[in-house]
């Protein structure tokens, strides 16, 4: 098998000759264009056009001598490499000029034989099981791309390709036994790897600096054609058109995604991704019905809710007088002041909400089985099964620091690595160091937020709680707490986004400083920081106000400070979940409307500007590699920021959704919009991508099993929990005045009782309303003993209740996850048998044709032969 992967010498092609202007300004080498708008070949028609360089002429400015010298020793190593290079000047702009690459049949095979490409050796002869719901195929056709249009491709049995062995695999057209993405990943391979500059030990290789440095303008390979007009070539295969009008167009969002054609035209890398977001959304589809009924549960209940009429009610909740909630300047207040809000969070916080996190505890382990499942499937589908140990080649950034010696663990030779053991734990180090100080840094705004909650807090309650006319109108629907948590939510969304922009340089050169020696080795450390980052920047403030506010308080008389100065701000009585909705609405519907602004609106606004900028007559016709060139460059993390989206889209999803049910919902609206403007987005407003191959989504795996189990914990409802001790507690401890199951007496039972003469001259407030002169007490919301108890303001047994309430719960409910985690194990294997079978038979076909050849040849050669004398020589 062949295991280079540094750059092969390969004879120079018979074409290659003629191109020598590639040197300098191409007085004698210019090709001239054919006219033909969307041809994909060379002016001679028979050469492919794999890929594409664009720089600007020096003659036509200034001359930069050593952006000249690296040019022409790019261009000079890769026609050593066997490359074939045309130029063509540009018909819009003359500065730019077009340089295409071709690789000859030697070429393709010799670097398909590197990169273990994996390639047809026989059709698949396995019967595959017909689907028990093939009867409803009539009604399903018209939910999947028209097969007319988009056929179903024959199935294969693949191998790693070798040169030698040609005659074995399945070779029907030397044309297309390569296909266009598979050309063009090898020549981006070949093209990150031309030397241009060597001095001494250095060595400077690769395109991709050249691009960062200006050298080059850019890199690509091409579409084979416009999105939205077919072409009339007959070598093109339209499948960006057919991709567009069967995917793309928001007349087929309707549609199931074309994932083979798509893994077929941009790479496995962009399939696996669209197959994913599809699953997730698919799945998102059962949880939204749910968080639906449920939501809907609690709007049609929010009127016959028990402790919400005891709140609105004159004669409870308008008898029961509340603490202050600030120091001298808030004043007493009546319960049912509050009863908007708490008919409000009765929407989001009932009894179905609790099955709810159960049920959502459940899909998420549902979810991570069937997709490791599907993924296997299409593992074997797309030949990435073994991708891992067989194909991925270092980076260029890595070979190029490649200056230390070290002896290989496994073959004991000796190798090159760019740094020592000591070397790697500074950068790692470094790395750690680093994400930390970040995060700490995010710590800190949350904390400055809070601190902004606090003295916000103090103005509200002193202006609403005033008798200024100009606020009556507000006075009904707007309470402190509301306006404290809006304003706060808008803060913090803001800070996140600074943040994230900031965090993403660094986290990028912090990586690039780490030196990752593979391309998956990289990505993966940069999720891992930035996904850290971004979890503690995203969740941070929704953890403080689902498990911090209204915690650590105290009580009237001896009330908690930040810092020794802000009072700790206290819940609503109904609690703070309602708070919680509002952040999450804010955070989910503002990153949304973000994210869509800056991937799709931007672009769009690009390209338009682009195009009316470098327009001409109508007379002109330009040539596809230069209409591509029009279109925005794909950046260097290409999917990292799609994946960031929707996992932290799943975190809001799972880790919340006890406190907003619609969560679900909202994901389902938001990503059957995504899978669309994602696909419009890349296949009518981006450059076409370097098709890459990748077995699975990577570090995300791990990370989604992380959010999955945390959620288990986060999903606890801080007010359901004492609710349900309260309505079964007359069988086990008496609490109040209720003998049966009801929430009768709930409210008034379970606000504990202050002496507003235990208030001390710091925290007694300067002013009482005119109704509170005959009032001795006043209501807050906690768990403590009553004045003149032995124990008075120490946690009561109902405390402890509810906290052995809320353990047991997070107990039974993590039990229930790793139950069905296990069942479905069990029932379910993560590889289908059909597909460990196809394996199997891939496996024995690829022993069989590639290798038992050379055990024959062997074979023969050991055969003893006799001489004259009739004795035998071996």
């Amino acid at each position: 098998m062949f295991s280079k992967h540094h750059l092969i010498p390969v004879t120079l092609g018979s074409h290659s000759t003629s191109y020598h202007g590639m040197f300098g300004s191409f007085p004698d080498g210019m090709a001239e264009f054919n006219g033909k708008s969307d041809s994909l070949f060379f002016n001679d028609g028979v050469r492919r056009i794999d890929f594409v360089l664009v720089y600007e002429d020096e003659d036509m400015k200034e001359i930069d001598k050593n952006r000249t010298f690296q040019k022409r020793k790019v261009s000079a190593s890769l026609m050593k490499m066997g490359m074939e290079l045309e130029a063509a000047r540009s018909v819009v702009d003359e500065k730019l000029l077009f340089v295409k690459v071709h690789m000859p049949w030697d070429v393709l095979c010799t670097y398909a034989e590197v990169l273990h490409i994996k390639l047809p050796i026989q059709p698949n002869d396995l019967c595959t099981t017909s689907s028990p719901f093939n009867f409803l195929s009539c009604i399903t056709k018209h939910f999947y791309p028209s097969e007319d249009l988009i056929a179903k491709e024959t199935e294969y049995f693949t191998a790693p390709f070798e040169k030698d062995r040609l005659e074995y695999f399945y070779v029907k057209d030397r044309d297309l036994f390569f296909t266009p993405s598979m050309r063009s990943r090898m020549a981006y391979y070949i093209l990150s790897r031309a030397p241009y500059e060597v001095r001494g030990n250095i060595k400077k290789f690769g395109v991709t600096k050249l691009l960062d440095g200006g050298v080059y303008k850019a890199a690509y390979p091409l579409h084979d054609c416009r999105f939205n007009v077919r072409s009339k070539e007959d070598e093109c295969p339209n499948e960006r058109y057919l991709l567009y009008n069967e995917w793309a167009h928001p007349k087929s969002f309707y549609k199931m995604q074309p994932l083979d054609l798509i893994r077929k035209y941009y790479g496995e890398k962009i399939g696996i991704y669209f197959a994913w977001l599809g699953f997730y959304t698919a799945m998102l589809a059962l949880a939204a019905i749910v968080g639906l009924g449920c939501f809907i549960y609690g709007y049609t209940t929010q009127e016959t809710s028990t402790w919400s009429k005891e709140v609105c009610d004159p004669l409870i909740g308008g008898n029961i007088v509340m603490c202050p909630q600030c120091d001298k300047e808030c004043t007493y207040w009546r319960l049912n002041s509050t009863c908007e809000s708490s008919k409000k969070l009765c929407i989001f916080d009932n009894y179905g909400t609790l099955v709810f996190a159960v049920f959502m505890a459940i899909w998420v382990t549902v979810f991570l089985e069937f997709w490791k499942r599907y993924q296997a499937e299409l593992e074997y589908e797309w030949d990435t099964v073994e991708f891992l140990e067989q194909e991925e080649q270092p980076r260029p950034e890595y070979e190029a620091k490649c200056n230390h010696e070290r002896i290989n663990p496994v073959t004991r030779a000796k190798e090159k690595v760019p740094y020592t053991a000591c070397g790697r734990c500074i950068r790692v180090s470094l790395g750690i160091g680093t994400v930390l100080f970040w995060i700490v840094l995010i710590l800190a705004s949350v904390v400055a937020i809070i601190v902004y909650r606090l003295a916000v807090f103090f103005s509200f309650s002193t202006r609403l709680q005033s008798d200024l006319k100009e606020l009556e109108p507000f006075k009904e629907y707007v309470t402190a707490q509301m306006a404290t948590s809006v304003t706060a939510s808008i803060i913090s969304f803001v800070v996140i986004m600074v943040l994230n922009i900031l965090y993403e340089r660094v986290a990028i050169w912090i990586t690039d400083f780490e030196l990752p020696r593979t391309k998956t080795d990289y990505e993966n450390s940069l999720t891992l920081k930035m996904f850290l980052f971004q979890f503690v920047n995203y969740y941070s403030s929704c953890f403080y106000i689902a498990f911090a506010k209204g915690k650590v308080v105290g009580y009237p008389g001896q009330p908690v400070y930040l810092l020794g100065k802000y009072r700790n701000e206290e819940c609503d009585p109904g609690g703070c979940l309602i708070e919680l909705t509002t952040q999450l609405t804010v955070i989910m519907g503002g990153k949304a409307i973000w994210n869509n602004i800056q991937e799709v609106l931007l672009p769009w606004m690009k390209n338009l500007i682009f195009r009316y900028c470098t327009r001409v007559g109508s007379e002109k016709v330009i040539p596809r590699w230069e209409q591509d060139y029009q279109l925005q460059p794909i950046g260097k993390l290409g999917l990292f920021y799609e994946y960031l989206e929707m996992v932290i889209q799943f975190g809001f999803v799972t880790l919340f959704v006890a406190s907003f049910p619609l969560a679900p919902v909202l994901a389902l609206v938001n990503n059957l919009f995504e899978i669309r403007v994602d696909a419009w987005k890349i296949v009518t407003q981006f450059r076409r991508m370097v098709p890459e191959k990748a077995q699975d989504i990577g570090a995300w795996q791990p990370i989604l099993q992380g959010v999955a189990i945390l959620a288990v914990a986060s999903n606890v409802s801080d007010d359901m929990i004492p609710r349900l001790v309260y309505y079964w507690s007359f069988s086990v401890y008496p609490y109040g005045d209720h003998s049966s199951h009801t929430m009768q007496g709930y409210i008034n039972n379970t606000l504990s009782v202050f002496d507003i003469q235990d208030f001390s001259n710091k925290s007694r407030p300067l002013q009482t309303p005119y109704w509170f002169n005959n009032s001795t007490t006043c209501r807050y919301r906690d768990f403590r003993y009553p004045p003149g108890h032995h124990r008075q303001y120490e946690y009561s047994i109902y405390y402890w209740h509810v906290i052995a309430a809320k353990m047991a719960f997070i107990i039974v409910v993590e039990h229930i996850v790793y139950l069905t985690k296990f069942v479905l194990s069990y029932v379910i294997p993560d590889v289908p048998y059909t597909v460990r079978e196809q394996i199997k038979r891939e496996k024995y076909l690829s022993q069989v044709i590639l290798h038992e050849t050379n055990l024959k040849l062997v074979t023969k050669r050991l055969k003893p032969t006799m001489n004259d004398n009739n004795t035998f020589l071996l």
